[in-house]
């Protein structure tokens, strides 16, 4: 298949439980996610939506798959900048798998599109929300602030 794609992977000294609740916990993203919130019911077939805390969506899709605690896909879509939305949907996979004492998180962010500015634009986010994630789970401090 021709696109674009993502792909990140880490390692973080926690649960599966610890890591899935965090991922998927509203409240707990906040701290992470660089000053962007997460609506979702969390159910199969649900719309999510981020938002900046001045109500501004930066981005909003669909939960194509939940599987706690291994696995969940996002349909994702840019509502921020024009030329992010203008190409479309994406797909946004995240999986868990224990490792030692460690959980293997992979993150694969994909779009349909060769060259997509989408996907050049999350590879710079991601690495950053994800090292958020681990240094909070692992020292209960997050490394950089929110974006706005």
């Amino acid at each position: 298949m021709a696109g674009s794609a993502f792909n990140y992977v880490t390692y973080i000294r926690t649960t599966p439980e610890q890591l899935w609740s965090a991922l998927t916990t509203s409240e707990f993203m906040k701290k992470f996610w660089l000053g962007v919130q997460f609506e979702t019911d969390w159910k199969v077939g649900s719309a999510w939506q981020m938002s900046y805390s001045d109500g501004t969506v930066t981005d909003t899709g669909e939960i194509l798959e939940f599987d706690p605690p291994k696995r969940l896909v996002l349909k994702w879509h840019n509502e921020f900048r024009p030329e992010l939305k203008a190409e479309g949907f994406s797909r946004c996979v995240m999986e868990l798998e224990p490792v030692g004492e460690a959980i293997k998180l992979t993150l694969t962010h994909s779009m349909p599109i060769e060259g997509s500015k989408f996907i050049g634009a999350v590879s710079g986010g991601w690495p950053q929300i994800l090292s958020n994630l681990k240094s909070l789970l692992e020292t209960g401090e997050v490394v950089l602030p929110p974006n706005r």
